[in-house]
């Protein structure tokens, strides 16, 4: 017997290190994934039973509740409207970003003198808190004590008294302003290294050629810098479709709920009024939506399988 264990015992070990060796990659990211899993998934799937249920803050019904919640979703306009809400901010403030970025990523490419100070200190704001940028905003925007007015007032010549974040017609604009500010230098910092590695072979070639710079920024920069492009407005898509911090900061949804974006609509039902079930809902709704949209965006990148 001792002699079968001991012709056995190698051929054990070695079976089990050519496993090793062969899953040696999946062995060495399997206690991330476990951890990405536990922490990722659990609020799912708790978020997904919660929604089946009937708790707010009346009562707490754990029994199967049925579709209940999803029907009050389609019979809920004000769900509807500050959906719409987001899909207007990231429709605005999407472009914007990528165009501003893109004409400061244009400038740095070259060489300037004290390159590297001015674009650590145009990273700053995107290193902020989107809920200390939105305060910050806020006392920048206040009528009394604000320096915006105080220098619109000396460029008209008399005092300006703008409501920004109470007047309908300037509180989409003020939250705009404060979202730009923030996230243009994360488009710029990002197109900024795409721009880079831009091969110059290329360029330099069409410029002896006589190619206007247009066209050779159409034709050859653009389809260069794409990948990297696509990549960070997906990242900024996604950020603006939850957006949050600024607009809860600078309105709080207001006036009434015109600025009122699906995420601070939730955080109403679920932390003010106390429909869990119902925000559990909405949280899942949200999550079907935003994974359709990577899905369909990652096909048209081509970074999937078709």
């Amino acid at each position: 017997m001792d002699t079968l264990g001991a012709h056995r015992s190698p051929a054990k070990a070695f079976s089990a290190g050519r496993f090793a060796d062969k899953n040696f990659k999946y062995l060495t990211i399997a206690p991330a994934v476990f951890l990405i899993l536990l922490i990722g998934l659990f609020p799912l799937v708790y978020t997904l039973m919660v929604s089946f249920q009937n708790i707010n803050m009346m009562e707490v019904d754990t029994s199967f509740s049925g579709l209940m919640n999803y029907e009050m979703l389609f019979e809920e306009s004000r769900l509807w409207l500050s959906l719409g809400h987001t899909l207007i901010f990231t429709a605005i403030a999407l472009p914007i970003e990528l165009g501003l970025g893109l004409l400061m990523a244009l400038l740095f490419l070259e060489r300037l003198p004290g390159k590297q100070i001015f674009v650590a200190l145009l990273v700053l704001p995107t290193m902020m808190s989107p809920i200390v940028a939105g305060a910050v905003w806020r006392l920048l925007f206040d009528n009394r004590y604000g320096p915006i007015n105080q220098i619109l007032g000396w460029i008209a010549g008399e005092p300006v008294t703008i409501l920004w974040t109470i007047n309908p017609d300037f509180v989409y604009p003020a939250i705009l302003i404060a979202e730009v500010w923030q996230w243009t230098p994360f488009m710029f910092l990002i197109l900024l290294a795409g721009l880079s590695n831009v091969d110059s072979a290329q360029t330099e070639a069409a410029e002896i050629d006589g190619a206007p710079y247009w066209l050779i920024f159409y034709k050859i920069i653009i389809p260069a810098i794409w990948p990297v492009m696509a990549i960070a407005l997906l990242i900024r898509g996604l950020d603006l479709f939850r957006l949050f911090d600024v607009v809860y900061a600078l309105t709080q949804g207001g006036p009434g709920t015109m600025t009122e974006t699906i995420s601070v609509y939730a955080y109403v039902q679920g932390f003010k009024q106390f429909e869990t079930s119902f925000t559990g809902a909405i949280a899942f709704l949200v999550i079907i939506m935003l994974t359709v949209i990577v899905i369909y965006a990652l096909k048209k990148m081509e970074l999937v399988e078709k």
